[in-house]
C-alpha cells in the first residue's frame, strides 16, 4: 500500500546514508529505523542497458517478494533495495532467497 511504500527522495537519502548495509550477489539492502510505526520499502532499480519491461519485472518481482514475506513481519524500518547488474538475470527463488535471507540474519527467523 501507499503508506509502506518509501517514496521521497529526502527519505531514500537518508536511509542510504545513515542506513546500515548487507550486501548480497543481487541485491544491496540498506535499512534503518523510521518514526512512522509502519514498515517502508524503496527501490532503486538502475537501468544498466535493460529495456523497461526487464527493469519493471524487476520492481514486480521485488514488489511481490516485499509483499509476501516481509511486510507484516518487519519493525518500523525503512529498507531500500538496490538491485545490481546481475539482478536481472536472476529468478524470482534466487531474488526471493537473498530477501530471506536477510530477513533471517537480520530480524532473526519468524
Amino acid at each position: 500500500s501507499r503508506a509502506h511504500r518509501l517514496a521521497r527522495a529526502s527519505d531514500i537519502r537518508r536511509c542510504l546514508t545513515h542506513g546500515r548495509r548487507r550486501r548480497f550477489e543481487h541485491l544491496d539492502m540498506i535499512w534503518m529505523d523510521n518514526s512512522t510505526g509502519q514498515p517502508r520499502m524503496g527501490l532503486i532499480v538502475p537501468k544498466f542497458q535493460s529495456s523497461a519491461v526487464a527493469r519493471n519485472r524487476l520492481r514486480r518481482r521485488l514488489r511481490e517478494i516485499w509483499r509476501r514475506e516481509i511486510q507484516q513481519r518487519q519493525p518500523a524500518w525503512d529498507l531500500v533495495i538496490k538491485t545490481r547488474r546481475e539482478a536481472y538475470a536472476a529468478s524470482f527463488e534466487a531474488l526471493e532467497s537473498q530477501v530471506l535471507t536477510w530477513r533471517n540474519t537480520v530480524l532473526g527467523a519468524g
